[in-house]
């Protein structure tokens, strides 16, 4: 393939349509935004009660790297998450706690957005509290009452499901099929004045001692699905392009929202619905009666690093379960030292931006700082976006980064310590290039370098290292390898990585 051939590719994969599966039609679809280049995004967010677990990792990672590969790829995208802070759970966790519904709530938002930081997970452009957006909510329960999709008993406001036509469309599910356990958050002492099992709460009468909100119906407090159809109206319109959850809120929380919105509307909510896979523990669903349920937070202070977390999610489809064992992670572990120890090089020699990447031949004075990425760089870019393009498939994207991390690791092979000069120009430009790239199709999914401490920093005894790397090397030269070995194995309980390099040269890290 020639240079110009895979220029050609690289031009010709930026026409190369974006295609996600919408949960909707259950099919692949072309990516069409409604305003040309603006794409407008809502994602279910957290119910703020406890810390976040694996579950909100997979999801809130795996919606950042869409989010992250749409500006990518020249979209200007308006992000919004909601936060639920008016709930069953929060309520008992304040009683609990003896404390208020908003320390509560308070308390755990400030935890989700530690662990998103962690995570590299961007922050939402707006991120909406329920208990902010009350006036929405009543509003769009007044219009369903008005239009005869809602209803009002004893305090109560409920959808008349089997008065809207459509409801079932997002699920596949139908009303004759279903269970009165399936219909959310509504306990079984508010289903005996409902039309029918499956009517769903839009206002719950409050409790006695219960926090409580006013509204024509009397005090109370709104219902789970009602407030997102409310906050996507009100921060993004009637009609959004993408609309992103877990597999487990397509039924009851997402059908709801639809027949809500589209209720009161008379348009489709959103155009998309993408939604992610569950997490397994071993095998298991996740669940804490179970025992297997892991917060963010304790992983993280385990020792997995969060670049490891996020390399493990997206080494899977978002749409397929994941199963989390301590095997899986070790891999991550492994694979993500592989790319940090690729891009901490460039890190290391000082490779800047400054020299801006080009993928065709340059004609202008502007150009004149750019460089040309090689014929092999150019269609690994492009391999790179035809993976991203085909339903964000984030595994043969990363095949792609992992190709590029080794090559790089081949070429550091060569370099002493502070001495890149070594190399030959043609070298140096090489490993510069194929650094750039790397930094770039990292940054685009949401990877950042995770700092490697040098032995060196961290051990007084530098002498005493040096001196077993030299004791293993005469024992190589005089081909005693089960002596060699030994020593690495010593130096690897000191927390020392040796790496040898070709003309029997020893470089050591801090493990």
């Amino acid at each position: 393939m020639t240079n110009n051939t895979n220029i050609l590719k690289n031009l010709f994969s930026n026409q190369v349509p974006i295609k996600l599966t919408n949960t909707i039609s259950r099919q692949k679809e072309t990516f069409i935004p409604i305003n040309s280049n603006k794409v407008t995004i809502y994602c279910c967010g957290v119910t703020v009660y406890d810390l976040c677990h694996l579950g909100h990792a997979r999801s809130y990672i795996v919606w950042d790297v869409l989010r992250r590969y749409l500006i990518w790829q020249g979209y200007e995208v308006t992000y919004v998450q909601n936060f639920t802070d008016i709930d069953d759970k929060i309520i008992e966790r304040a009683s609990k706690e003896d404390c208020s519904m908003e320390e509560v709530s308070n308390k755990n938002i400030v935890a989700f957005q530690e662990d998103m930081n962690k995570l590299n997970i961007l922050p939402a452009d707006k991120m909406p509290r329920a208990t902010k957006c009350l006036d929405s909510i009543r509003e769009m329960i007044e219009e369903l009452v008005e239009n005869d999709h809602a209803y009002a008993i004893d305090g109560n406001v409920y959808f008349d499901v089997k008065n809207y036509k459509n409801y079932g469309k997002l699920s596949g599910r139908n009303l004759d099929q279903q269970q009165l356990n399936a219909e959310g958050r509504i306990t079984k002492d508010q289903t005996s004045n409902k039309k029918n099992v499956f009517d769903f709460a839009l206002w719950k009468k409050s409790k006695k001692d219960e926090p409580s909100f006013s509204s024509p119906w009397g005090a109370g407090r709104p219902g789970w699905h009602i407030e997102c159809s409310a906050m996507v109206k009100k921060e993004l319109g009637e009609t959004i392009d993408i609309h992103l959850g877990g597999g487990d809120l397509i039924f009851p929380h997402h059908e709801n929202e639809i027949a809500q919105s589209e209720a009161v509307n008379n348009k489709e909510l959103a155009n998309y619905w993408l939604h992610n896979g569950m997490v397994n523990v071993g095998g298991k669903k996740m669940s804490k009666s179970l025992g297997n349920f892991t917060t963010i937070r304790s992983l993280l202070n385990s020792g997995v690093s969060p670049m490891t977390l996020r390399l493990f999610i997206l080494q899977a489809h978002y749409r397929k379960p994941i199963d989390f064992t301590k095997e899986a992670i070790d891999a991550a572990a492994s694979g993500w030292k592989k790319i940090n120890e690729a891009l901490n090089l460039g890190i290391t020699y000082n490779f800047s931006k400054s020299s801006e990447p080009s993928f065709e031949p340059k004609n202008t004075e502007k150009d004149s700082k750019k460089f040309i990425y090689s014929e092999e760089l150019i269609g690994l870019r492009t391999d790179f976006i035809f993976a991203l393009n085909d339903d964000l498939n984030t595994s043969s994207g990363l095949a792609i980064i992992f190709q590029l991390a080794k090559s790089i690791r081949s070429l550091a092979n060569k370099i002493e310590p502070n001495s890149i000069e070594k190399l030959t120009k043609c070298e140096k430009q090489q490993i510069k290039q194929q650094w750039a790239l790397l930094e770039e199709l990292t940054e685009s999914i949401g990877f950042k370098a995770e700092k490697i401490e040098r032995a060196s920093q961290a051990f007084a005894d530098e002498e005493k290292i040096l001196s077993y790397i030299n004791e293993r090397k005469l024992a190589k030269e005089n081909h005693d390898f089960q002596q060699a070995d030994k020593i690495r194995d010593l130096l690897g309980t000191m927390g020392i990585e040796l790496i040898d390099k070709p003309g029997g040269a020893t470089d050591w890290i801090k493990k």
